[in-house]
């Protein structure tokens, strides 16, 4: 059921690439989130960016580590061995030398950050992208990129180790916690596209389609036409 979510038409019946049917349930969806954005802090001083930089530089160093066996996986599932070979090192060395990832060790030695999902495992696979979609606290995504959030919940090999609690809550707080230093490294890019734009639904939007795209190498649906989020230009907007 989750399979057949995706196997519909996609931007190839839209003439700017972009299929939204569901946009005003979308854009209410994306008032919420953003109400929450700035609740935490976004667009402005304050919340999560008052942390540290070092201190938020490690939670996202964990977070990554605590990523890495979910996205060899999803290599795997990709027949892409050399990738999922260099990220089996990079967990091995990050949750040893490099302190249960505290550290980037790997990256400095040449084994750079490299994220998979299954949301690009089924593009690899063949499956369309679907309609966009905004998903509560989540963010922007696709029907595909929905359904292969769920089912990596599934393929994450650390969720099936039987752990007491609280011990077995600490992953999803480090990895919720990793989302928010995220948010803080790319705030500014972020809160040109939320708050300095006249419609910050169709510009987050937008923009989302053609980074994710251009990330997972779909070149049939605009990733040629990608731009660097860090360069747009939005004065005017």
């Amino acid at each position: 059921m989750f399979l057949t979510a995706c196997a519909v038409p996609g931007p190839g019946d839209a003439p700017d690439g972009i299929f939204d049917p569901q946009e005003a349930g979308n854009r209410r969806v994306h008032a919420f989130n953003k109400r929450v954005d700035s609740a935490l802090g976004g667009g402005g001083e304050g919340g999560a960016s008052a942390i540290p930089a070092p201190v938020l530089e490690g939670v996202s160093n964990v977070a990554d580590t605590l990523r890495l066996p979910q996205t060899v996986v999803n290599q795997l599932l990709q027949a892409r061995l050399g990738r999922a070979t260099r990220n089996t090192l990079r967990f091995g060395v990050n949750a040893t030398v490099g302190l249960a990832g505290l550290f980037d060790v790997a990256g400095r030695i040449g084994l750079p950050e490299d994220k998979s999902d299954f949301g690009e495992t089924l593009h690899v696979w063949g499956f369309p992208e679907g309609a966009y979609i905004e998903l509560p606290l989540i963010g922007p995504a696709t029907e595909r990129e929905a359904v292969g959030k769920v089912v990596d919940v599934a393929l994450n090999p650390l969720g099936y180790f039987n752990l007491p609690d609280p011990e077995r809550y600490y992953s999803v707080g480090i990895r919720a916690a990793g989302k928010v230093a995220d948010r803080v490294a790319y705030g500014d890019t972020l809160d040109t596209l939320l708050y300095d734009s006249a419609d910050s639904y169709a510009q987050t939007r937008n923009s989302y389609l053609a980074y994710r795209r251009y990330q997972i190498g779909d070149t049939e649906t605009g990733a040629a036409d990608y731009i660097d989020p860090e360069a747009l230009d939005t004065e005017g907007f």
